[in-house]
């Protein structure tokens, strides 16, 4: 059996489904191919279930603590079930929402394994999906006028740390813990690893985290990195940094045990279990690649700003093609790339202006450059920084430690890049995005006049910190 569509879309992820939605609002007759289930790594694996576990934890944490707001709770416990159950119905919720997305925009969802093939009966060009079904069935051959691949990624492994899902575990199988173990010993201190190190030591794990570099969070402003590994310390996370793990003294008797190397010199760490979070690695074996000319450079797929591959009738996205591999930077990334097959014009993404968060608590987020890449692009900077601790609402919360830092060049006042850890700075730096894409300068920022009280008035505080003029600091 065969079919003709404007568009096939290899992946249900969070990029595949909104480009797909994007693309039947253009008019296009679209499919969707999903080997699982539709959201993907995000919505089943990622995003959404980790900051499930994550405001469980806080609200464990913020109830312990509650004597401090003159509430009286004595006897708090933990039912780690529940805190499952509550992760899963937020899962089955969004599902749902996904699916009914899919029939409101008349999107064809077919549940198997897509490959793109080559020149065909079916058509002179590569580009043909063949679907394989799980239960044996006929595959479907779908002809579409373009393919978007949009299939994501999977956690990297490190050799010889080879996951078996209940002592050594990635985050996929981490979530997916029916009961908390006393112990934990991360590989790896980058954002999952941080946010893993956070909740499960606010749930009163102890953990550790072993870094292979001198410092937490490479991809952060140092400032924010230090700030983090402050707090998290502490909650009494343990961080060894400039460790190097050795595989082959790995044990699993009652639990896990490994050496790692550090200045020349071997330390042995043990734990009930081990996570393995050393960054993820594009999806991109057996589906048909080697069928078309599209590039496969360091195991991502090489496009151009539309997000066209060489085949120029195949197009990518997500962390299939690298870059900063965020659910939402695929969503948008997505857009583009149907924006510009319906020779819509669209305007190639500006990652400059894109903000990250880390959801750890506390949280950290933001958009631009670091202090550092900003010196190493030759600019002169100028910088303005302002704590939470001198911020009521902050204080009427409770959560007071970090700041929010400006980044700005001396010579064009131009905002570089914001930089914040800190109560709810997640949900605060879409105004630091905003400002980015609008070029607004620092000044621009201090006279958007912030409501007090209110948390984001560290952000008014923090742009007039760039010339000095902050007033309550």
């Amino acid at each position: 059996m065969s079919k003709e569509y404007d568009l096939v879309v290899l992946g249900g992820g969070t990029g595949g489904y909104v480009a797909a939605i994007r693309a039947s609002q253009l008019g296009m007759q679209v499919a969707i191919v999903e080997k699982g289930e539709l959201g993907g790594t995000c919505l089943h694996r990622g995003c959404i279930p980790s900051k499930s576990l994550l405001r469980s934890a806080e609200v464990f944490k913020q109830t312990k603590e509650a004597n401090e707001f003159g509430v009286e709770t004595d006897g708090v416990t933990l039912n780690f079930p529940k805190v499952q159950e509550r992760k899963n119905r937020i899962i089955t919720t969004l599902h749902q929402g996904v699916q009914g997305l899919m029939k409101k925009g008349k999107i064809d969802v077919y549940e198997g394994f897509g490959r793109i093939l080559g020149p065909s009966i079916f058509s002179p060009m590569p580009g043909t999906i063949s679907i394989e079904y799980a239960n044996g069935d006929e595959n479907t051959m779908l002809v579409p006028k373009n393919v978007l691949i949009a299939t994501g990624s999977k956690p990297k492994s490190l050799p010889g740390l080879e996951m078996d899902g209940e002592i050594i575990m990635s985050s996929d199988e981490a979530l997916q813990m029916e009961t908390l173990p006393s112990s934990i010993m991360i590989v790896g201190g980058g954002v999952i690893g941080v946010e893993w190190a956070s909740m499960l030591s606010d749930f009163g794990v102890d953990v550790t985290v072993i870094e292979y570099l001198d410092h937490i969070l490479p991809t952060e402003d140092e400032a924010v990195a230090k700030e983090i590994e402050k707090q998290l310390k502490k909650k009494g996370v343990h961080f060894v940094k400039g460790a190097k793990v050795m595989p082959d003294t790995l044990q699993r008797d009652s639990g896990v045990q490994v050496e790692a190397e550090i200045n020349n010199t071997n330390k042995t760490f043990s734990a009930e279990r081990m996570l393995v979070s050393v960054g993820r690695e594009a999806f991109t074996s057996n589906i048909g690649l080697q069928n078309t000319d599209i590039i496969v450079d360091k195991g991502v797929i090489q496009t151009n700003e539309f997000y066209q591959t060489k085949e120029s009738q195949i197009y990518a996205i997500g962390d299939v093609i690298g870059g900063m591999q965020l659910a939402h930077v695929a969503s948008h990334e997505g857009i583009v790339a149907v924006e510009h097959m319906a020779n819509e014009n669209p305007l190639p993404l500006n990652y400059d202006t894109i903000p990250s968060c880390i959801y750890s608590n506390p949280e950290a987020a933001s958009v631009g450059l670091t202090e550092k890449q900003a010196a190493g692009q030759g600019f002169d900077v100028k910088i303005g920084k302002f704590p939470f601790q001198a911020i009521g609402k902050a204080l009427v919360h409770g959560e007071a430690d970090g700041f929010v830092k400006i980044i700005a060049d001396k010579d064009t006042d131009d905002l570089l890049g914001v930089h914040m850890v800190g109560p709810h700075v997640t949900d605060m730096i879409s105004e630091a995005g905003l400002a980015k894409v609008l070029d607004a300068t620092p000044w621009e920022m201090a006279h958007s006049v912030h409501p007090h009280p209110t948390l984001s008035e560290v952000m008014g505080e923090a742009a007039m910190a760039v010339e000095g003029n902050q007033i309550h600091g």
